[in-house]
């Protein structure tokens, strides 16, 4: 048997060279991935302060435009502009919205489990602005103008309150779960029950005690408040003024911008999936 001299020394520091180069990767894909990991909950922080900020102007320009329209006497302008579908059409066609979506839902297969997913994606947002709309706008408006609707509005807001639990748990809950289609025909019922009520016996009393004109004009009220209530179900959170214009304001803002945050955090997670 012969050998080659100082060949076992060389290949002793072969190995050698080889973990030593193997460890230092090693070190540096965790390095370049912790790097990652902090720049990216550093940019959450920074969107989750400008959010914070930019929440306390919007809610003070909230507070502010719902108090000017309620009082404020048509301009010359806004006599001229063509009138939107006053209050209660407006509604109603939310309602209409809503409905399309609890069908498509029923419709869908039972292992549509995206479909799914994406409607009840689609629910939760249609219907947090439209419960947003009435309680910051609608519902003040009718315990003022239509005092004998007093109970009928109490009513909605509690069944406001309950929808928007089950809404908050829909929120995170994966489409594969048993409960899942469960949770969504419970709140479908209760949605029904809260229109049908609503189409039934307040729209109508509202609609003989308030003028046509003071209806579209609340309407063109209920269409600029979509762009500053939440497009999130906040079950502990006020609905009723002043506190649900300041606290939905700020909310509103949040929502919006807590997608981007949650995305970029997904992002990372899908690199680096040992994070």
């Amino acid at each position: 048997m012969w050998s080659v001299p100082g060949y076992a020394s060389r290949m002793a520091t072969t190995k050698t060279t080889a973990k030593k180069s193997a460890k230092k990767a090693t070190k540096n894909v965790a390095r370049k991935a912790t790097k990652t990991a902090t720049t990216a909950k550093k940019t959450a922080k920074k969107t989750a302060k400008r959010a914070s900020k930019t929440a306390s102007k919007s809610a003070t320009r909230a507070r502010r435009t719902v108090a000017a329209r309620s009082t404020a006497r048509p301009t010359k302008s806004a006599a001229r502009r063509a009138p939107g579908p006053d209050a209660i059409a407006s509604l109603k066609d939310d309602h209409r919205e809503v409905e399309q979506l609890f069908k498509r839902f029923e419709k869908a297969g039972a292992d549509a489990y995206a479909a799914k997913r994406q409607l009840v994606a689609s629910m939760i947002r249609a219907l947090s602005v439209h419960a947003g709309i009435e309680e910051l706008v609608f519902y003040p408006a009718v315990r003022t103008e239509v005092p004998k609707a007093e109970s009928d509005v109490l009513e909605a807001l509690e069944e406001h309150h309950v929808v928007k639990v089950v809404l908050s748990e829909l929120e995170d809950l994966d489409a594969t779960s048993e409960r899942f289609d469960a949770k969504v025909t419970v709140m479908m019922e209760m949605v029904r029950h809260h229109v049908k009520e609503e189409e039934g016996e307040l729209f109508p009393e509202v609609r003989q005690r308030i003028s046509r004109r003071d209806l579209l004009e609340l309407g063109d009220r209920l269409r600029d408040a979509k762009r500053i209530v939440p497009i999130r179900p906040h079950p502990m959170a006020p609905d009723e003024p002043p506190a649900n214009a300041v606290v939905g304001g700020a909310v509103a803002v949040i929502d919006r911008v807590r997608g981007v945050g949650k995305r970029a955090v997904e992002r990372v997670r899908d690199e680096f999936p040992s994070l």
